[in-house]
């Protein structure tokens, strides 16, 4: 499994041996290292700090500009977690929300580790700061995580390492999800879990190494179960095609590879037995997205076009092939794409049978993840082409009716990262690693092609949008005066994903809480993927009821309809059912992919309940007594 040494996995490369001293040369090769390691670091900081700078010049009061309802999701998670932490409360499940059957965490992108490690950020700072400081943070260890496997692990040297590294953390895909997927962005773990399970093999301590390979396992769960769920995948074609390959190296390879993962599956199992148990048979589970994957594959036509937040993209070049602007997952561009697969031929051709194991492996791994990611049915330029694809065989299975097709295009890219690597080690005059090849032809026209071929994708900064604040009615704790113990906040609009402030109020009042440690109100509905879908599959919040959709229409169209006396009752009915408190209207409703109308609200709530209060920042109404 290892490049950087062909023979057998079981030897390391010089770095990852052990030695009883460093002579002068080797220590001096180690703070060459050192120095190299800070400038990757700084460097892929700054490049992050670039992307979200927009961001950054006011978190409270900006959000992504094209996925804000997600944004508000992530902050309220780090501010549940952080809850969670101070109150003893379950951070997997939560009646806080979608009263009164309540949230199933596990089955959502809980980013427990997240909200947990930064809860102490969250209380000081809020739950906006939090997500961007993390956001930032994953886009830059992405980054030097994969520039640490490829130069540790995998036998580039420094320079290569680094063009690898940095195409890996700053791809087209991690872009398009750092329009505030923290889930998708964290893909810092899965170069720790390869150079975990590369370690099993190559040194003798694998019940150590298993037992960390374990705890990374869990981490990973907590932030991205998804993406675990591929990197499994992935690992197992690549370890399956070398096996293959190799057949008289697997004998002294099983048993470390057999007690490391033996002793991984112990600890991952011990920490996730409550995760997994609540994921497949614990209350509001679901199976299957409920998202379409004829919708949610990748255009094959895509593989080569240009991403939107890309210098490419900012003259003009990106093509509308993706189904939503977070989910670009390929676009790397005619120029890459052709320079990898050149790329891997010319590798192929030129280094010696242990190589080409890993080559075959890498080849077959990213075929098959790119066949896969084109879903049940082709697509190209936009349509649909009746051609049956391999992802129609197993998309039906289950756990693959939980991942979103066009999602497995992201294994393709640290592939495509790897083999940059190595091009750029072969290519450079440097010494250390161990992809020893030497490229044909002149090498500046190799030069010139990873030019034309990255500085396309350079990425621009993500769009960004105005939000207004969390009301003072919520973050200064006068909520309080009106709702008793246990009792629900019913925000106008009712949150969903298209709507979102009801749930910004209540992480706003969850970070306070955590703090403080007071209880906080609870909400109706809201954002988070739950049981109702249509043949048992999962869809996003509750099914509506009547109050919740007549709100979201009239926000949506700005118009007031004529108000019944049907409606009220229907109203008086989701009250009880929600346990209600008082209701609450924002002098700014937030609409998170289209404008909304807030008098045309505060108009139908009149005629729905009467006259409202004025109490602060907000409209108020007391919900009538049983």
């Amino acid at each position: 499994m290892s490049i950087a040494s062909p023979t057998s996995p079981l030897s390391p490369p010089a770095d990852v041996a052990e030695t009883a001293g460093a002579a002068p040369a080797e220590a001096a090769v180690k703070t060459r290292r050192r120095r190299a390691d800070l400038l990757v670091a700084a460097t892929a900081l700054v490049m992050a700090v670039w992307v979200t700078g927009a961001l950054w010049s006011d978190p409270t009061h900006r959000a992504s500009g094209v996925n804000s309802g997600d944004q508000a999701f992530f902050e309220w998670l780090l501010s549940y977690g952080a809850y969670a932490l101070t109150h003893g409360a379950d951070p997997l499940f939560t009646h806080l929300l979608n009263v009164p059957d309540g949230v199933n965490l596990a089955v959502n992108t809980s980013i427990s580790v997240y909200a947990f490690v930064f809860a102490p950020l969250t209380i000081l700072a809020g739950p906006a700061m939090t997500f961007l400081v993390i956001l930032t943070l994953n886009l830059a260890g992405t980054a030097y995580a994969w520039y640490w496997l490829f130069s540790r692990h995998l036998g580039a040297n420094r320079i290569g390492a680094a063009v690898g590294g940095l195409f890996c953390g700053f791809a087209p895909a991690m872009i398009s999800h750092a329009n505030a997927h923290l889930n998708w962005t964290a893909q810092w773990v899965i170069p720790l879990i390869i150079a975990r399970c590369l370690l099993l093999v190559r040194r003798d301590r694998p019940v150590r190494d298993g037992a960390l390979l374990g705890l990374l396992i869990a981490v990973c769960f907590s932030i991205a179960a998804e993406a675990l769920f591929f990197t499994a995948l992935a690992l197992g074609v690549f370890t399956l095609v070398w096996v293959l390959s190799r057949r008289a190296e697997v004998k002294a390879l099983v048993r470390p590879a057999l007690t490391g993962l033996g002793s991984g599956a112990l600890v991952a199992g011990a920490l996730l037995a409550y995760p997994l148990w609540l994921h497949f048979a614990g209350p509001q589970r679901y199976h299957g997205t409920g998202f379409d994957p004829h919708v949610h594959n990748e255009d094959l036509a895509a593989y080569a076009a240009w991403p939107e937040r890309s210098l490419a993209g900012a003259v003009g070049l990106n093509t509308d092939l993706a189904a939503n602007p977070t989910e670009e997952n390929s676009f790397f561009g005619l120029p890459l794409l052709l320079l990898v697969i050149i790329g891997l031929v010319v590798l192929w051709r030129r280094t010696d049978r242990g190589h080409r194991a890993n080559l075959l492996g890498l080849g077959v791994t990213a075929g098959l993840f790119f066949l896969l990611s084109l879903g049940p049915e082709l697509r190209w330029l936009g349509r649909l082409t009746a051609i049956p694809m391999p992802e129609a065989l197993i998309g039906g299975l289950p756990v693959f009716n939980a991942a979103l097709p066009s999602r497995l295009a992201l294994i393709v890219a640290p592939v495509f990262g790897l083999v940059l690597a190595w091009l750029a080690t072969a290519l450079s005059r440097t010494d250390g690693g161990s992809m020893r090849v030497t490229l044909p032809g002149p090498r500046w026209a190799w030069i010139a092609g990873l030019t034309v071929a990255l500085l396309p994708l350079v990425p621009t900064p993500l769009l960004a949008r105005e939000r207004a604040p969390v009301p003072d009615f919520f973050t200064s704790g006068q909520w309080r005066e009106y709702v008793a113990d246990g009792g629900t906040v019913v925000p106008v609009p009712i949150t969903n994903d298209l709507l979102p402030d009801g749930q910004r109020w209540q992480a706003a009042a969850l970070a306070d809480a955590a703090g403080a440690g007071e209880g906080v109100f609870r909400l109706p509905a809201g954002f988070f993927l739950g049981p109702g879908g249509p043949n048992g599959t999962g869809r996003i919040g509750p099914i509506p009821r009547p109050t919740q959709t007549l709100l979201e229409q009239v926000a949506k169209s700005g118009t007031a309809p004529e108000i019944t006396d049907a409606d009220r009752a229907a109203l008086r009915d989701d009250l009880r059912y929600w346990n209600a408190s008082i209701v609450v209207l924002g002098d700014d409703v937030h609409g998170a992919h289209w404008p909304t109308y807030q008098p045309a609200l505060k108009t139908v709530m009149t005629d729905l309940l009467g006259p409202p209060q004025r109490v602060g920042d907000v409209w108020l109404w007391k919900a009538p007594a049983a």
